[in-house]
């Protein structure tokens, strides 16, 4: 089976294996995980052929907001990413559109389920749970419900150490284990009501909602306020194959890999390098797959310079001012090809670049799944948005951003509260853009440890100044806040504590051993397959070969679950070096015969209904389309994702049709956000039990 049998940083999970059937075969998977998870840890990853084009489909999101994981359970087609594995269940690849079962027998064993509490929060990510926290103290009843069985939202899938301030956001911890924390505050709190595994299925105007629980039961809520802080869902790419099995988002890579602990690849590629491509290619070699390299259109990487730079150091390629432009494969991908763009962002053809991988993740940003909040302010309910359904930024401002929306919701329930100025500063802080590069400083070495420094772009992050006993490790002052950059100024005590806690692994300790020798320690988040004694290769902060270190020790630092290694160097390099090569350069190596077939009018936009870019650019100029509920003729946004995909990325298509937007007319939201059985809804009949 291809899951992880060890991991440098999480825990290995052995839990309840359980029968299951697929397509009539007999497989093993742990009772009570998604059953996407256990399929691909089968190695199945096609999950369905669609009723139009019979083209291969498989996971995209492992998020519930898309349909591409669809097969037949039992008979009836479900969503593999939401639904749990239960012993014994019949599990068929959907070929086609599902036909509608013979149920002859009555439908019984129906009931009413209701609630009610002060304020709804759905989502249990980082800004909902600090929300939840907030308004429980300030004495209101809450019902937080989130449509995972565990508390956390993404969270869960994050395995390095948080940026931001120690003091307001866990800077310095590990994601997981930061939502660790939240949950037991969450469960130890006598006015918050918990619902696992429950989605919302609608708001409606009598003040109400809607929730499918366990995939089981229709619950109706009755609620004075509102928080929406239900996250973000992945933007998608227009290129021909992006519809196969393994092209799917960032997000649903990382929730298999380190919520599933499911091994899905052996060679990835990722576009886009924001925050979240370069945290994937990391979490990815973590988890032992190799990382082919990233792609981005923009000429510098999107996310923190040091993300960037720990990727580059363990051999990782970027792409930068490339673009991807198809990916190939008979059933699932087996290959894709990218290629370096003008300026006018055009492909030049000459520069195309083909590798073989398994699976290409597209990290190129989010959309705030903010649909019930829109819907509330039109009901003129009490409403805030917290999180990514708020503003896309970091899980260390979404905790911070979930306590003022916490807060905000008590006044607006009429609660005589003040928010404090340096709440909003401190939000602001934290989800501040990248700032302002400088060079790094040179140290005088001598026989006693010193930090090196290869933090050079202001950021907002403070651990290793917080960490420090002597307070040796101080933030220059340039801007007053967070953002300024660590400098070492006093005498180091050689605890190694900064080099541990530092999340961008951007801190090295250095020191002389003799007129031509030094001593570098290095954060290393790997399981080490070297010893004392060995030369491993080491690298200078963009990623280039410096020399060959001498391993001296290898100590595992146990509060941040991170291995420091001490090597022996060229005292003329030691400052130079900034990390450990984890991949070998044949890992990144292009194929040896390039594809460079350019078609982007074949390319899919509505992945549900295989709705391709030539399609719509003729019906909107035969039909001079304006309104884009038109465009539901050709039923794009009519698919079982309720156009959450295509919605996004139809405005690029009537741009290259020079169409401004503000003539446009939105599609009209659905009124259902996800596939309830009709058994389900029948529970309203107060005499049936």
């Amino acid at each position: 089976m291809r899951r992880l049998q060890q991991h440098p940083v999480l825990n290995i999970e052995n839990k309840k294996l359980v029968p299951f059937t697929y397509n009539g075969q007999n497989y093993q998977g742990f009772e009570g995980e998604p059953v996407s998870g256990s399929l691909i840890a089968n190695g199945i990853t096609t999950f369905s052929y669609h009723h139009k084009n019979h083209a291969a489909q498989g996971i995209f999101c492992a998020n519930g907001q898309c349909s591409h994981c669809t097969v037949l359970i039992d008979r009836f087609p479900q969503k593999a990413c939401i639904t749990p594995l239960e012993e014994g269940m019949d599990i068929r690849t959907l070929d086609g559109l599902p036909e509608l079962p013979d149920v002859s027998t009555p439908l019984d064993k129906t009931r009413t389920l209701t609630h009610n509490c002060d304020v709804l929060v759905v989502g249990g990510g980082p800004s909902g749970l600090t929300a939840a926290i907030e308004l429980a103290d300030a004495g209101f009843e809450v019902l937080l419900v989130d449509d995972k069985a565990a508390l956390g939202g993404k969270l869960l899938l994050q395995t390095h150490k948080f940026f931001g301030s120690t003091a307001d956001c866990y800077a310095g911890t590990r994601g997981h284990d930061i939502a660790a924390l939240l949950e037991k505050q969450i469960h130890e709190h006598e006015k918050i009501t918990v619902m696992n595994n429950a989605m919302v299925a609608g708001i409606y105007k009598d003040q109400k909602a809607g929730i499918f629980v366990n995939n089981r039961d229709y619950y109706i809520i009755d609620f004075k306020g509102l928080i929406i802080s239900a996250g973000a869902r992945e933007r998608s790419l227009v290129f021909p194959g992006n519809q196969l099995p393994g092209v799917y988002g960032a997000g649903a890579f990382q929730t298999l890999v380190n919520r599933d602990q499911v091994r899905s690849s052996d060679h990835i590629f990722i576009v886009g390098s924001g925050n979240v491509g370069l945290i994937a290619a990391y979490h990815a070699l973590q988890a032992g797959i190799a990382v082919r390299g990233i792609c981005d259109i923009l000429p510098e990487p999107g996310g923190y310079k040091v993300h960037a730079d720990k990727i580059k150091r363990m051999g990782v390629p970027l792409y930068l001012r490339y673009t991807i432009l198809h990916a190939e494969g008979k059933d699932k991908l087996e290959r894709i090809t990218i290629a370096e763009v003008d300026e006018e962002m055009r492909p030049i053809l000459s520069t195309v670049q083909t590798f073989n991988v398994d699976t290409l993740l597209i990290a190129v940003g989010l959309a705030p799944i903010d649909e019930f909040y829109n819907m509330a302010v039109s009901f003129g309910f009490p409403v805030v948005k917290a999180g990514d359904a708020d503003e896309i930024a970091e899980a260390s401002s979404a905790m911070f951003g979930g306590r003022i929306a916490g807060l905000t919701m008590a006044k607006k329930l009429g609660k005589d509260i003040d928010i404090d100025d340096s709440f909003y500063e401190n939000a602001t802080i934290l989800k501040s853009p990248p700032g302002a590069l400088y060079p790094k400083k040179i140290l005088t070495l001598s026989e006693r440890f010193q930090p090196v420094i290869h933090c050079l772009q202001e950021i907002p992050c403070n651990p290793c100044v917080t960490v420090c006993p002597v307070n040796a490790i101080k933030l220059n002052p340039r801007l007053g806040n967070i953002m300024d950059i660590p400098e070492f100024a006093g005498e180091c005590t050689g605890c190694m504590k900064c080099v541990g806690i530092c999340p961008g692994l951007a801190i090295t300790l250095v020191k002389q051993v003799d007129n031509t020798s030094a001593d570098v320690v290095l954060p290393y988040e790997f399981i080490p397959d070297f010893e004392v004694g060995d030369h491993i290769p080491l690298t200078d902060i963009d990623g280039n070969y410096i020399e060959d270190g001498i391993v001296q020790k290898i100590r595992f630092y146990k509060p941040n679950k991170t291995t420091l290694i001490t090597c022996r160097t060229n005292l003329k390099h030691v400052q130079d070096i900034a990390g450990i090569r984890v991949q070998l350069e044949i890992e990144v190596q292009p194929a040896t015969e390039t594809s460079y077939t350019y078609i982007p009018d074949n390319a899919i936009v509505c992945r549900c209904e295989m709705i391709t870019v030539k399609e719509i650019k003729d019906f909107i100029k035969k039909h001079n389309v304006r309104d884009l509920n038109q465009l539901k003729v050709l039923r794009v946004g009519m698919g079982s994702c309720g156009g959450k995909t295509c919605s996004l990325l139809l405005p690029h298509i009537f741009r290259e049709l020079q169409i401004p937007s503000d003539t446009l007319t939105e599609n009209t939201q659905r009124p259902l956000t996800i596939e309830i059985p009709m058994r389900s809804l029948i529970n309203e009949d107060e005499n049936r039990k």
